[in-house]
């Protein structure tokens, strides 16, 4: 009985460093919290090993500053390493590495807005108690810890969902920023004066401010949904114009058939009837191109090329090498919804490695690109394969990569550094370069 009444003395007694080392191990539980508040929130696919290593980061992190950095100090320490640190781990937009930092706080900062005065109500205690006394810090964090679960079951159960574009523009990417640093920062202040002026706030004014943050967050979240859902519309605006463009490519090709149908039908007649197949075999030869032209364009559809960013980077490429006489085939048999990469990487690399292919094709004398996408499920491998005719047979394949190295006049030679350097933050994709006698090719494998 004395050793349950000496532990009873210590969880009642005031001592803050003690407090701190009682509780220390529910870091854990806090960041686990965190973690599924984002992945809830976010939509975030993450491994279990990034799991792991968040959970720990973050908790040796929590435990490090709040021994050595007085408060509020070492809070703002945590928010700036920890958003470099997601940037890093995750590998996403800044963004989403952004929200992934506040977001957390800002449940936590609501739900801690709203239940405190009134756990102080309640118990009849002052702050400085649950700072200092073991046994009221631990109640007050498991109903808090208890609140913000419940939040997260929440918001799992009815699927709510914040959904962010990977390729924003650069005006929509800061006034996004700009509005989430801004709350988080008066955040970070209604949460300080909360603090210091618990005891003699009422609570009516504490359940007032709780209702102001929450509207603030709510306009903030309202708009990020408003500029996500302009920039899909103005994006569907280009691809309308975009495929309209194609149609106009298509409807050409066809009238030119449907013009010269009875032609054709009688140049291949009169092979046939002199058996002259040598003729017809090359006629052939020639109506088929053709023919791979209008398929080729069809392809170009953005309901089958399912991502509007690629699509107009897709249909840009081609009008290009259209105006240059360049062919381009294209194979695609791809779910642009299920890349294993962020798509950002993946378009910045698509375009500089088309960019290249073309302007090699144009200087050659075939003229000739072809494309092709397939997703190997056997091999759990997604294959992005350009290869395109050129001139210059002496073509280094290894020191095309590195800064600065160019062959081509006016260009700075960054290209195919920027594509190493999106390889090296993605352990999964691999680029393999190649050439023989008639094409220079490059393959992006992405594992999974």
């Amino acid at each position: 009985m004395e050793i349950f009444s000496n532990i009873w003395n210590v969880l009642t007694s005031e001592n803050e460093i003690l407090t701190k080392i009682i509780v220390s191990p529910t870091v854990v539980i806090e960041s686990w919290l965190s973690l599924s508040i984002i992945t809830a929130v976010l939509k975030l696919n993450i491994s279990n090993n990034q799991k792991y290593i968040y959970i720990s980061f973050l908790s040796a992190l929590s435990l490090l500053t709040e021994f050595v950095i007085p408060e509020p100090y070492n809070v703002f320490i945590n928010y700036i390493t920890l958003l470099i640190f997601a940037q890093f781990l995750f590998n996403l937009n800044i963004v989403k590495t952004v929200l992934c930092t506040i977001i957390p706080p800002i449940v936590f900062g609501l739900c801690t807005s709203l239940f405190l005065k009134i756990f102080l109500k309640i118990l009849n205690i002052s702050y400085i108690n649950i700072v200092t006394v073991p046994i009221y810090r631990l109640i007050f964090l498991s109903v808090l810890y208890l609140l913000i679960l419940i939040i997260i079951i929440i918001a799992k159960k009815k699927r709510f969902k914040i959904s962010i574009l990977e390729n924003l523009t650069s005006s929509n990417k800061k006034i996004i920023l700009l509005n989430l640093i801004s709350g988080f920062i008066i955040l970070s202040i209604q949460a300080t004066l909360t603090v210091f002026y618990m005891s003699i706030v009422p609570i009516i004014i504490t359940l007032l401010n709780f209702i102001a943050l929450i509207l603030y967050f709510f306009i903030i979240f309202y708009s990020l949904n408003k500029t996500m859902r302009l920039q899909i519309t103005t994006e569907d605006l280009e691809n309308a114009e975009n495929f309209n463009t194609t149609l106009s490519y298509l409807y050409d090709n066809v009238k030119a058939f449907k013009h010269d149908f009875d032609n054709m039908i009688f140049v291949i007649s009169g092979y046939i009837q002199n058996n002259d197949l040598d003729g017809l075999k090359l006629y052939y030869k020639n109506l088929e191109k053709d023919c791979e032209k209008v398929n080729e364009l069809a392809l170009l559809n953005p309901e089958l090329i399912n991502n509007s960013g690629i699509y107009n980077l897709l249909m840009s490429k081609y009008k290009k090498a259209n105006e240059n006489n360049v062919e381009i085939h294209l194979e695609y048999f791809f779910d642009l919804t299920k890349l294993r990469m962020p798509i950002y990487d993946f378009s910045r690399m698509l375009g500089i490695l088309l960019d290249n292919a073309i302007e090699a094709a144009i200087d050659s004398k075939e003229k000739q690109i072809n494309i092709m996408f397939r997703d190997s499920q056997r091999n759990n491998t997604q294959i992005i394969s350009i290869e395109n005719s050129y001139n210059n047979k002496d073509v280094d394949t290894f020191s095309i990569f590195e800064k600065g190295q160019t062959s081509k006049e006016n260009h700075t030679g960054m290209g195919l550094w920027e594509v190493k350097q999106i390889l090296n933050r993605n352990n999964n994709i691999n680029l393999i370069t190649t050439k023989d006698k008639n094409y220079f090719k490059q393959t992006i494998e992405i594992y999974y």
